[in-house]
């Protein structure tokens, strides 16, 4: 699909998208209680509906109501799926489910797109060694065989969060106790605090005894519950964007307690606004394009702690720099760092392109209500916000939409 995006002062009022974390984390939860949950908010992307047809393969049932979804836990230790798990794009899901899988005991392949095996997966590789369970990568899958039981783990959390809440996840489901020690540096820990909100919700004991280690009560497994998924920070970024841009843009539905690590955009805009700043995003790496978005249209700035961004949907940062180079912006990549020159800010005088990425396709669109100009690819969105072109159409800024083909 590709758009075109007028130039305009976006105005009004919009809600933020649902949070596809948390709905990851409930869902999961959900799916291992033994009875009946209730999820509301959970929002329509590509990403959950991964996972909720990952947990249906494992036996979990789901019921939809808009987006309301009702949940029958199955019990995932006597699991016996007679298909891969196909995990689109999703890192999360990919992630999050390998430890659970594992609980069964039985030979599970956990499938998705090409460039989702792309991304690390050696801290679970590691694990397989020291713990004999069996764990093979091969192309666009992974094959696995437990079962995974209590103890001690020791994981590195300097790739992602991911692969400590989804050890968190199973290990919770085991009769005894167990420990998971986080080798540092500890990255996006804000996300660790969210799958442990979402845990203690239904019934977990998890918690942390001192800064890198994290003790998980056996014995008692999840409580089905009923809950509601906040709204998201990282969504609603884009949206926020528009105001540091010379817009006037109300976001509804976000908690202001919230847990969540995007929560700073707030500040990152505002040090965007006033000169040349330093931010580090090793903890928000979501944040990174639209916040390079934004520099670019600015004064720049300079951004640590973007290695990860290599090992996303796509090279966000080398992505960006390619897409804000049509802008007459320059941007230094380097090994941990992006540094953003708005030499010439411009309107791009060629399409801009998607890179099959939702964050580069509305972080571009954001620069667009500046300039006008077209994206192609813009279908990625659908990803995570499929609805984000709607909510820019009711802030004022005319959006054409037309098929590729």
């Amino acid at each position: 699909m590709r758009v075109e995006i007028t130039p305009g002062t976006p105005s009004g009022t919009v809600s933020a998208p649902n949070s596809k974390s948390m709905a990851h984390r409930m869902l999961i939860c959900a799916a291992l209680a033994k009875g009946k949950s209730v999820i509301h908010g959970v929002p329509e992307c590509d990403d959950v509906t991964a996972t909720m047809s990952c947990l249906s393969l494992l036996g979990a049932r789901f019921e939809y109501n808009n987006d309301t979804v009702t949940v029958y836990g199955t019990d995932v230790c006597n699991a016996s799926p007679i298909q891969a798990l196909y995990c689109k794009e999703s890192g999360s899901t990919l992630r999050f489910l390998i430890p659970v899988c594992l609980l069964c005991g039985k030979n599970l392949l956990l499938t998705g797109a090409e460039s989702l095996f792309k991304r690390p997966l050696d801290a679970y590789a590691e694990l397989s060694r020291e713990k004999g369970f069996v764990f093979s990568q091969d192309g666009n899958s992974v094959m696995l065989k437990g079962p995974i039981t209590a103890g001690e783990y020791r994981i590195s959390g300097s790739v992602s969060s991911q692969f400590i809440s989804g050890l968190l996840f199973a290990l919770s489901l085991l009769e005894k106790d167990s420990v998971v020690n986080i080798i540092p540096p500890v990255v996006s820990r804000p996300y660790i605090e969210l799958t442990l909100q979402a845990l203690k919700e239904f019934g977990v004991d998890a918690r942390w005894t001192d800064d890198h280690t994290i003790s998980v009560k056996g014995g008692k497994g999840f409580v089905p519950t009923e809950t509601t998924v906040e709204g998201d920070y990282s969504g609603a970024s884009f949206y926020a964007a528009l105001n540091s841009l010379g817009g006037n843009v109300n976001i509804l539905g976000l908690r202001e307690d919230s847990l969540q690590g995007d929560k700073i955009y707030e500040k990152h805009f505002a040090l965007l606004q006033q000169g040349i700043p330093t931010v580090h995003i090793g903890d928000c790496p979501d944040l990174g394009p639209v916040l390079f978005a934004v520099a670019s249209a600015k004064y720049g700035g300079v951004f640590n702690g973007t290695s990860r961004l290599r090992f996303k949907e796509s090279d966000r940062a080398s992505a960006m720099a390619e897409e804000l180079k049509k802008f007459g912006v320059s941007v230094a990549v380097h090994e941990d760092s992006v540094v953003v020159y708005p030499v010439e800010f411009r309107k791009p005088q060629e399409p801009l392109y998607g890179h099959n990425d939702h964050r580069i396709v509305m972080s571009l669109a954001v620069l667009l209500t500046l300039t006008g100009g077209t994206i192609e690819g813009a279908e990625a969105i659908s990803k995570s916000f499929p609805h984000f072109f709607e909510g820019l159409s009711s802030l004022g800024i005319e959006v054409k939409y037309y098929d590729d083909k």
